[in-house]
């Protein structure tokens, strides 16, 4: 045994020691380069560092071979009887090494896998919270965009409406006031924000609305005053809501009030008509009873004139019984004529005509009153459907007014004029005059029955409702504009000596061109 030579051995030792070295490092270069590819994969982890562990063992191991081997031919054997309890330590440590990766591989597998599991649990999680999150925004979206959409709605509804739309606070004083209401009650744009809403309400309104509101907590249709900022009342009919927080804590309220003044214009006007409907009725009624004595009365005074002579005192009695008997039956014949409706002949006729002969019928008496007359008539003038009789009563009536209107002012100038009017569809007649006019309180109510700015015994109050009703029975208008044009150089010029001119009046009669039904 001690004859063999030992070289070879010693050789193909050392040798197998390098090999298992490369071989060990060529593996541990695979498995480092697949956890390159798959750095979560929990299998290549492994066979890293398992291949780690041993390729440093078998660089451990190759090293003792070689150095024990070189210390045996130095001679030195006591040397490598030092070092080699090391050498078996370092291999031994690479081996548990080894060893304990391998041994808790599975445990790893295990732990990676409920990592890996949990981890999927939270992405899916993650991709849900987004989902919802996502959804969540496109309802936020959706729900902002629809409480735009209304908000718009409510501000175009709140900017546009033309009723009186107001907000208060706790404190009882205005936040907003929309724009119609402003202009309502004569305020700027912004000047009731903070005016205390007792200072809207007319005397005694607000503590109603109060006691209302916290009776009832809302009010319907609650007729009461606000006051405009001149001071002046107006009528309304107000709905009223009060608003809550979400703890029950009083906010104030959101009001809304629709202006009833035209509204108790109208009715006051219905009411009217329908007294002066009874009135004329009645007046017809009265006036056919007195005619008939009237009658008997002027014939009989008529009569007795031829017995007296003219110097005697008894027929100067008789011409005034005579005279006060035709005035009293001309005050029959209006009453008459307001009372009554329809009638008459209706036939083309032109108001041309008309106007001709109330000129030619009143040339004299306004030659006496100091008025000048100018006729502006069109001789193209279409044809319209009425009553001649009837439309020369309107004429003559509008003719006279201006007359006695004009010579207290020491005479003036008359306008009488026509043309077509309507878009062509209709024809008007227009006296105008250079008298002291019409005041806009006077105008309300010209054409009542009755009204009169006459002195007594000059006038009855029955010529221009006398003649609204003839014009609206021949389906047109009678309108009365005042202060009219004023008057040029030239309209002076011709004036009357020692007349006054006024702002004078314009009286336009306008009739439709077709005949209208009964």
């Amino acid at each position: 045994m001690n004859g063999l030579p030992l070289m070879p051995a010693i050789v193909a030792e050392v040798a197998g020691a390098v090999v298992n070295t490369g071989f060990a490092f060529l593996a541990a270069r695979y498995a480092w380069k697949l956890t390159r590819l798959k750095p979560d994969n929990l299998l290549w982890q492994y066979l890293f560092y398992f291949t780690a562990a041993t390729s440093v063992f078998a660089v451990a191991r190759a090293v003792g071979h070689i150095a024990r081997e070189g210390l045996n031919l130095l001679g030195r054997d006591d040397l490598w009887h030092a070092v080699s309890p090391w050498a078996g330590s370092f291999n031994t440590l690479f081996m548990v090494a080894a060893a304990a990766v391998t041994l808790f591989y599975p445990k790893g597998v295990q732990a990676y896998d409920a990592v890996k599991a949990e981890s999927e649990r939270l992405k899916e999680s993650e991709r849900e919270l987004a989902a919802l999150n996502s959804a969540l925004e496109e309802r936020a979206l959706k729900r902002a965009e629809r409480l735009a959409h209304a908000e718009k709605r409510f501000r175009r509804l709140f900017r546009d409406a033309n009723d009186i739309i107001f907000f208060t606070g706790p404190e009882s004083r205005l936040v907003e006031m929309n724009p119609a209401g402003c202009k309502q009650l004569l305020y700027e744009p912004g000047e009731t924000v903070g005016l205390p809403l007792r200072d809207l309400f007319a005397p005694g309104d607000h503590e109603k609305f109060r006691a209302g509101l916290r009776r009832r907590g809302a009010l319907h249709d609650f007729e009461c005053k606000l006051r405009r900022k001149d001071g002046e009342a107006i009528p309304v009919l107000l709905s009223s809501t009060v608003l809550f927080d979400s703890e029950g804590r009083f906010m104030g309220t959101e009001n809304i009030a629709k202006d009833l003044t035209r509204l108790k214009s109208v009715m006051a006007q219905l009411a009217a008509s329908e007294k002066m409907a009874t009135l004329g009725q009645m007046a017809a009624g009265i006036a056919h009873e007195i005619n008939t004595p009237l009658g008997v009365i002027l014939g009989y005074a008529q009569l007795m004139l031829d017995d007296f002579p003219e110097d005697s005192e008894t027929r100067k009695n008789l011409e005034a019984i005579e005279r006060q008997a035709k005035s009293s039956r001309r005050i029959i014949s209006d009453l008459l004529g307001y009372a009554r409706h329809g009638g008459g002949r209706r036939e083309a006729l032109s108001l041309n005509d008309v106007a001709a002969d109330v000129l030619a019928l009143t040339g004299h008496a306004l030659a006496r009153a100091h008025v000048v007359v100018r006729r502006d008539l069109d001789p193209n003038l279409p044809l319209v459907y009425g009553d001649a009789e009837q439309l020369r009563q309107v004429a003559l009536n509008l003719v006279n007014n201006a007359s006695q209107a004009m010579e207290e002012m020491g005479g003036g100038i008359l306008w009488v004029g026509s043309r077509a009017c309507g878009g062509g569809m209709a024809a008007c007649l227009e006296v105008r005059d250079s008298g002291p006019g019409v005041s806009e309180e006077n105008q309300a109510r010209l054409f009542e029955p009755f009204f009169t700015t006459k002195p007594a015994g000059k006038g009855t109050g029955l010529g221009l409702s006398v003649s609204l009703t003839i014009a609206e029975e021949h389906g047109g208008r009678l309108a009365c504009v005042s202060p009219a044009e004023p008057l040029g150089e030239e309209e002076k010029a011709a004036l009357p000596e020692g007349a006054r001119p006024g702002p004078g009046a314009l009286f336009s009669l306008s009739l439709p061109l077709n005949q209208p039904e009964q």
